[in-house]
């Protein structure tokens, strides 16, 4: 099964994790303050259908339905290792760029994050972190895998990606979820709040029980750039949460900016992930 491609050659993903480094977050002084955020002139077209798509369907019952659908866990059992070979196999290996497949950019993540001499769990979420992309190997479409999370259930920030597609979202005109608050509460928590689903969600449930809460909230919350970048939503938030962004903050430019054309020497480095994963990890893990 392979990745969906623009019509320029690139893939939806890929096209969507270019954009949001290179135009929508990109590495702090690299560009001038008023190049950010600059949507009058996107990356690509299959970035804003991309979003188009994503802001119309994502719906508080849509992600319902997916939570009823792949919460159980009952896809299959796979070691960390089995999930990315699961994932390189049945998923385009290589990035159209740096040439580097699903295992090297979870590594060069992981190996930035161990070379800045951060605690080992937090080296564990580099390699960890895009492991939930095996949702499109079930037979999901990438806009409801990857992509900005936002929550759904309320208002939509006008600080998320490409705003304005969030008009032909049913809930936008529903009086249940388009205010403020919507379903939820002043304060109520993230944990409370119904995320778009994506990688990010799915992958938190699979981990949940195994990490460090600062470890969860940076897997659940590292695409949320709405919040950990934009500063909105806090209204929504509990001490807890803002306790925690400071860790989601502390990830993010290791996943935007750690790529690099030089694979990392998986023959060399297996033995340390090997120890690493099984200090925290159960040999078989239900996804």
């Amino acid at each position: 099964m392979k990745k969906p491609v623009a019509a320029d050659g690139h893939d939806v993903a890929e096209a969507w994790e270019e954009f949001v480094q290179t135009q929508v977050y990109p590495e702090p002084g690299a560009k001038a303050k008023e190049d950010y955020r600059n949507y009058d002139s996107p990356a690509r077209d299959s970035v804003r259908r991309f979003y188009e798509e994503n802001h119309r369907k994502q719906t508080y019952d849509f992600v319902l339905g997916k939570r009823a659908e792949f919460l159980g866990l009952d896809r299959r059992q796979m070691s960390v290792f089995e999930a990315c070979d699961f994932l390189n196999t049945l998923v385009d290996d290589s990035d159209p760029d740096i040439e580097l497949d699903q295992l090297q950019h979870l590594l060069q993540t992981s190996e930035a994050i161990r070379a800045d001499g951060h605690e080992d769990w937090f080296v564990l979420v580099g390699l960890l972190h895009d492991l939930g992309k095996v949702l499109c190997l079930y037979g999901e479409p990438q806009w409801c895998v990857v992509g900005d999370t936002f929550p759904v259930g309320c208002q939509h920030s006008e600080r998320i990606v490409y705003p304005e597609f969030f008009s032909q979202n049913p809930d936008s005109r529903d009086p249940r979820y388009n205010t403020r608050l919507g379903v939820y509460r002043e304060g109520c928590g993230l944990r409370n709040v119904l995320m778009s689903w994506g990688h990010d969600e799915y992958l938190y449930h699979v981990m949940k029980d195994y990490l460090p809460e600062p470890a969860l909230y940076m897997i659940r919350y590292h695409s949320f750039y709405a919040w950990h970048r934009e500063g909105e939503y806090d209204h929504l938030c509990d001490e807890h949460d803002r306790e925690m962004l400071s860790w989601v903050q502390k990830f993010n430019p290791y996943d935007l900016y750690s790529k690099s054309p030089q694979p990392p020497d998986w023959n060399q480095l297996r033995p340390y992930y090997s120890d690493l994963v099984a200090k925290y990890l159960p040999a078989a893990i239900a996804f």
